[in-house]
Formats: structure tokens, sequence, C-alpha cells
């Protein structure tokens, strides 16, 4: 089960990357030597950044950090929140270009 969410994971890391690139592409006027650094550059600070202001947002409200410690998660929760959100936000991006003409 943990294998599959890895793995879906990892394909929406690709397309994500894959769609950063292609917008990347459109919005600069002169392409960049390596596209595909800066769009995975792109997803890692993004989701550092979600991570930040959640665990922020944990402290500040006072939410106890031990909440999910009786799941079998590998990993923090709050980072894969982080991880999917930033997987998501280039597609949340394109639609509301589309929206907006």
């Amino acid at each position: 089960m943990q294998a599959l969410g890895v793995i879906f994971l990892l394909v929406g890391v690709v397309i994500s990357v894959r769609e950063r690139k292609y917008l990347m592409m459109w919005r600069s006027q002169q392409p960049t030597s390596n596209q595909l650094a800066n769009a995975l550059s792109q997803l890692v600070g993004t989701a550092g950044g979600i991570y930040l202001s959640l665990e922020l947002l944990f402290s500040f409200l006072k939410i106890p950090e031990n909440w999910w410690s009786d799941s079998a998660f590998l990993v923090e929760p709050l980072a894969v929140i982080s991880l999917l959100l930033a997987i998501l936000q280039p597609f949340v991006l394109s639609i509301w270009l589309k929206l907006r003409k």
C-alpha cells in the first residue's frame, strides 16, 4: 500500500515538473540553460514554503504534533500534504490562467 503511494507521488512529481517546465517556457523571454533544474528547484521551494507555513499554523493554533502518531505513516503527514499541494500548484495555475482569459 505504501509502495503504491510512493509510486503515485513520484509520478506526480514528474508530471508537475513537466508542467512547470512548460509554464516557464511560455513565461520567459529568453530560454534558460537548464529548465529541468529550475522546475525541480521551484517544486522543492514551493513544497518547503508550504511545509513551513503549515508548521507555523499548527504551532500558532497550538495543535499538538503527535495527533497523527498512532498511524503507520513512515514520513510526516505535513510533509506529504505540502508536497501534494506543490505538485498540484502548476495545474491550478494553468486552470486559473485559462479561466482568466
